[in-house]
C-alpha cells in the first residue's frame, strides 16, 4: 500500500511502504551490486570491474609494455575520475596486487618501485611508484579498437568503457581470483597458461570432452610461489568436476649436508598467500614454547629468493619426521579451497566445473572473432569503395583536375559527373587486365577521398598499385565471408590464435614454466618424541606456587634450592629428558608435559600455568613421571573415586583431559599409583577404612563410586598397599611405623571405618 500527498503546503510528495518490502528491495539491490560489480569475476576475461577499468585506463594513457612508466597516482586518479568512483586507496591496492609476482601468476602491471613483498610489507605510496602494462595485459586488451566487445557509458555518462575485455587467454584460470560477496564467495587458484591452452585446443577438437579428460592437460593449480601439491589425483578430479574442493599445498625443501653428520633443512618455496615473516614468527613460537622440541632454530637468509634455514636439535632427528611435525603445526602446509563461483556472461553467478569455465571463455573468443571479422569486413568495404573512386579518378585524371580547378563547388560536380562515358587511358595489357572504367556517379565517400588526396600523391598514384591493393582486399574479403559462414573455419582460427598465445606465454616466456610440482603426501609413521630426544638426566623442581624448572643432572633431593619470596619447594624428583610428566589438578583434569620442554634450572623457572591451561583457582594435586603400564587411584574430597589406567590420562593438548568429574565444592583430592591389593582411606574425621582394590571399578572418566561414608567433612587421603605387608606411615618423629593387624579397620567399600591407629599422623595423611 502506498499513499501520495501532493499538497503544496506539505512540500514534496511522500511515499510510504511496508518496512519489510523497503528493506528487502534495497538489500537485494545492494547484494546484486556486490555480486556483479565487486566480488565475483567474469568468466570471460577473469576480471572484476576495478581491474578491468585499471587496465583500460592504462591503455588510454598509452602505457604499453615497451613504453614509459607513469606515476601510480596518475593512473589511480584517472581510474577514479573517469570510470571507478570509489576510493583511490582501494584502486591503488588493486593495481599493486596486479604487479606482485608472488600474488599473480602472470602479472598484468609492470611496477617500478616498492610494490610490497612476500613478507607482507605494504607497497609504497602511489606518488612514489610508477607502472605500465605487461604483455599479458596487452593480450587481454587486444581487439578493443576493432569493436570486439560492447562498450557502455561510464558512471557519469561522459565517457565509455568496455563491458568485458577480449581476453586472448583464459585469465580467470591463469591468474585466479578471490572475493566475498553477499551469500556467496569465490576462490580460484592460478594455473599454467600453456596447460590451459592445450586443454582449450582439446575442447575445440572434442566439444563433448569430460572434465577428467581435460585433467590430462591441466595437471592442477600452478601457484606463483611454487610449492608442492600433495592432494591425491582422485580428489583433484572431483574438485574440478564439482567446482569446489581443497588442495593440500606444502613448502618445498632440501636437506643440506653440513659434514660430520650435521645437516639442516632449507625451505626454498612456501605455500601460496603465506606471508614469510609470519611463517618465521610462527616457527619461532613453536621453538620457544617447545611444541616441537626436536627443532633448535629457524633463520631467514632470504634475498631475492626464499631461503629459510631449519636447524634440528640433534643430528639423530629424522628430517621427514621434523618436516611432518612442522606441516601439522605451521603454514608450511596449507589448504587452498577452490570455489569456482563466477559470473557467466557477466550476469549469472554459478559454481562451474573446469570444462564450463573453459567453454565460457572459448564461446567468448568466438564472439570476439566474429565481431572483429565483421569490423574488418566493413573496413574493407569502405576501402574498396575508396579504391574504386581512386581508379576512376586516375583513369579520368584530366577531367577530375579540370572540375577541381574551375568549378566553384567541385564536390557536387564530381558526384554529378557520369564517369562511365569518360575517356579511358590505354594501358599495356601485358601488365594487367584493366577493369572497365567507373560507371555512373561517384559516391560521397569516394569524392571526399579524392578531394582529400594530396597533390603530391598524384604522381605516385598508379592504377597498377590500386588494382593490386583492390585484388588483395577482395581476396581478404572473400576469406572473411567464408569464415563468417563456416563454424569449422571459425574454430580453426581460434585454435590458431590459442597456439600463438601458448607460444608467447609458454615455457619460453619469463616465468612461463610450471612452478608448482606434485607429490604424494608421504605421511611418515608417527614416532614418539621420546625417540627423537637425546636422553639426559634432569631433576624436576616444582614449587608450591607452581613455578617449574628442570635442572641438569640428578641433584641430591635434599639439596637446598632457591625459590621466589613467599614460595617453597613441593615436588623434587629425578627424571630424564625423554620422560613425560603428568600433572593432576584439583579440577579433576590431567595435563601432560614433556620433560624436554621444561625451562632450564638457572633461574626460578616459569609458571606451569603458562605451559598448560590449569585454571588459577585449581591447585596442583600431584606431579609425577608417566608410566604407561601403571594404574592410578583417583578420588575426590567428597569420597568418590575409581581406578584409571595411565594410558587413558595422557592429554594431547595443553587444555588437558578431564578424568575425575567433580561438582559443587568437591575437588580432586587423591591421585596415587596402585601398588597393592587393598585400599586404605582416611577422612577428615580421622576414621580409617580398608577394603579390597577389586571393589573399585576401573574407568576412563567419571565420578566414581563411594570409598567411605562421612557424617562430617570428607576424604582426606587414600593409598593402596599389600595387606600381608601391613599399613605403614611416618609418625611425628619421622620414624616409619607399620600396623600389621588390620582386622579392626577392614570392611566393605562405602563404610564409615574406625578411628585411626595410635600414632597416626595428625594431618591425617599416609606416606
Amino acid at each position: 500500500m502506498s499513499d501520495a500527498t501532493d499538497d503544496p503546503d506539505t512540500g514534496p510528495s511522500e511515499i510510504s511502504e511496508p518496512l519489510r518490502r523497503a528493506i528487502g528491495e534495497r538489500y537485494l539491490t545492494y547484494a546484486l551490486s556486490t555480486i556483479m560489480h565487486r566480488a565475483l569475476p567474469d568468466a570471460r576475461d577473469g576480471l572484476k570491474p576495478v581491474h578491468r577499468r585499471i587496465l583500460y585506463a592504462m591503455r588510454e594513457l598509452k602505457l604499453a609494455p615497451g613504453g614509459g612508466f607513469r606515476k601510480s597516482a596518475k593512473i589511480s586518479g584517472d581510474v577514479m575520475g573517469n570510470y571507478h568512483p570509489h576510493g583511490d586507496t582501494a584502486i591503488y591496492d588493486a593495481m599493486a596486487r596486479l604487479a606482485q609476482d608472488f600474488n599473480v601468476r602472470y602479472t598484468l602491471v609492470d611496477g617500478q618501485g616498492n610494490f610490497g613483498n612476500i613478507d607482507g610489507d605494504n607497497p609504497a605510496a602511489s606518488r612514489y611508484t610508477e607502472a605500465r602494462m605487461t604483455a599479458a595485459a596487452e593480450a587481454l586488451l587486444d581487439g578493443l579498437n576493432e569493436n570486439a566487445v560492447d562498450f557502455r557509458d561510464n558512471y557519469d555518462g561522459t565517457l565509455t568503457e568496455p563491458v568485458v575485455l577480449p581476453a586472448a587467454f583464459p585469465n580467470l584460470l591463469a591468474n585466479g581470483s578471490s572475493g566475498i560477496a553477499v551469500g556467496m564467495a569465490t576462490n580460484i587458484p592460478p594455473h599454467n597458461i600453456a596447460e590451459l591452452c592445450d586443454a582449450s585446443l582439446h575442447l575445440i577438437k572434442t566439444p563433448d570432452a569430460r572434465d577428467d579428460t581435460l585433467l590430462n592437460f591441466v595437471q592442477g593449480p600452478d601457484f606463483p610461489t611454487g610449492g608442492i601439491i600433495v592432494e591425491p589425483r582422485e580428489s583433484m578430479a572431483q574438485t574440478y568436476r564439482a567446482g569446489r574442493g581443497p588442495f593440500r599445498l606444502r613448502a618445498r625443501h632440501d636437506t643440506e649436508d653440513l659434514g660430520r653428520g650435521q645437516w639442516q633443512i632449507v625451505v626454498t618455496e612456501i605455500p601460496y598467500q603465506v606471508q614469510k615473516s609470519k611463517l618465521v614468527e610462527r616457527i619461532a613460537e613453536l621453538i620457544q614454547t617447545k611444541k616441537i622440541p626436536i627443532l633448535a632454530d629457524v633463520r631467514d637468509e632470504s634475498a631475492d629468493d626464499i631461503r629459510l634455514i631449519l636447524e634440528p636439535r640433534s643430528k639423530n632427528v629424522d628430517p621427514d619426521v621434523l618436516m611432518n611435525m612442522l606441516y601439522r603445526n605451521s603454514d608450511l602446509e596449507t589448504r587452498f579451497s577452490l570455489n569456482m563461483n563466477v559470473l557467466i556472461d557477466g550476469r549469472t553467478p554459478k559454481v562451474c566445473s573446469l570444462k564450463e569455465v573453459l567453454r565460457a571463455w572459448l564461446d567468448h573468443r568466438r564472439e570476439v572473432l566474429l565481431r572483429r571479422s565483421q569490423y574488418r569486413l566493413e573496413k574493407i568495404d569502405h576501402r574498396l569503395e575508396v579504391l574504386e573512386g581512386f581508379i576512376v579518378a586516375f583513369l579520368n585524371l584530366d577531367r577530375v583536375i579540370d572540375i577541381i580547378r574551375y568549378d566553384d563547388d567541385p564536390k557536387p560536380a564530381l558526384m554529378r559527373e557520369d564517369w562511365g562515358k569518360s575517356h579511358v587511358r590505354a594501358m599495356d595489357e601485358s601488365d594487367y587486365v584493366s577493369p572497365p572504367p567507373g560507371e555512373g556517379e561517384l559516391s560521397e565517400v569516394q569524392v571526399d577521398a579524392i578531394l582529400n588526396m594530396r597533390l603530391r600523391s598524384l604522381r605516385r598514384l598508379e592504377e597498377l598499385e590500386l588494382l593490386r591493393e583492390q585484388s588483395k582486399l577482395m581476396e581478404e574479403r572473400a576469406a572473411i565471408e567464408d569464415l563468417l559462414e563456416s563454424d569449422t573455419l571459425q574454430w580453426d582460427r581460434i585454435a590458431e590464435q590459442i597456439r600463438e598465445v601458448k607460444k608467447q606465454f609458454g615455457k619460453d616466456y619469463e616465468g612461463g614454466a610450471r612452478r608448482t610440482r606434485f607429490a604424494e603426501a608421504g605421511e611418515v609413521e608417527e614416532v614418539p618424541l621420546e625417540a627423537m630426544i637425546e636422553r639426559e638426566p634432569i631433576s624436576v623442581v616444582c614449587s608450591k606456587m607452581g613455578w617449574i624448572r628442570a635442572m641438569k643432572g640428578h641433584i641430591p633431593l635434599d639439596q637446598e634450592l632457591k625459590f621466589k619470596d613467599g614460595d617453597e619447594g613441593r615436588f623434587v624428583f629425578h627424571a630424564e629428558t625423554t620422560d613425560r610428566l603428568v600433572l593432576f589438578g584439583a579440577n579433576g583434569r590431567f595435563f601432560t608435559i614433556s620433560a624436554a620442554s621444561l625451562p632450564g634450572g638457572r633461574g626460578m623457572g616459569e609458571p606451569v600455568r603458562l605451559i598448560v591451561d590449569l585454571p588459577n583457582e585449581a591447585e596442583i594435586v600431584t606431579l609425577f613421571i608417566h608410566q604407561p603400564d601403571a594404574k592410578l587411584l583417583v578420588a575426590s574430597s567428597a569420597g568418590d573415586g575409581f581406578v584409571v589406567s595411565e594410558t587413558d590420562i595422557v592429554a594431547q593438548t595443553r587444555s588437558g583431559k578431564q578424568v575425575l568429574n567433580v561438582r559443587g565444592e568437591a575437588r580432586a583430592q587423591v591421585c596415587r599409583r596402585v601398588t597393592g591389593d587393598h585400599v586404605a582411606c582416611v577422612g577428615e574425621n580421622r576414621k580409617v577404612l580398608i577394603f579390597p582394590v577389586a571393589e573399585l571399578p576401573e574407568m576412563g572418566r567419571g565420578k566414581g563410586l563411594r570409598l567411605q561414608k562421612y557424617k562430617d567433612g570428607g576424604l582426606r587421603d587414600a593409598i593402596t598397599f599389600d595387606l600381608a605387608g601391613g599399613l605403614s606411615w611416618h609418625d611425628p618423629a619421622g620414624r616409619t611405623r607399620t600396623q600389621t593387624d588390620l582386622i579392626e579397620w577392614l570392611g566393605k567399600r562405602a563404610g564409615t571405618g574406625r578411628m585411626a591407629p595410635r600414632g597416626f599422623p595428625r594431618d591425617n595423611r599416609f606416606n
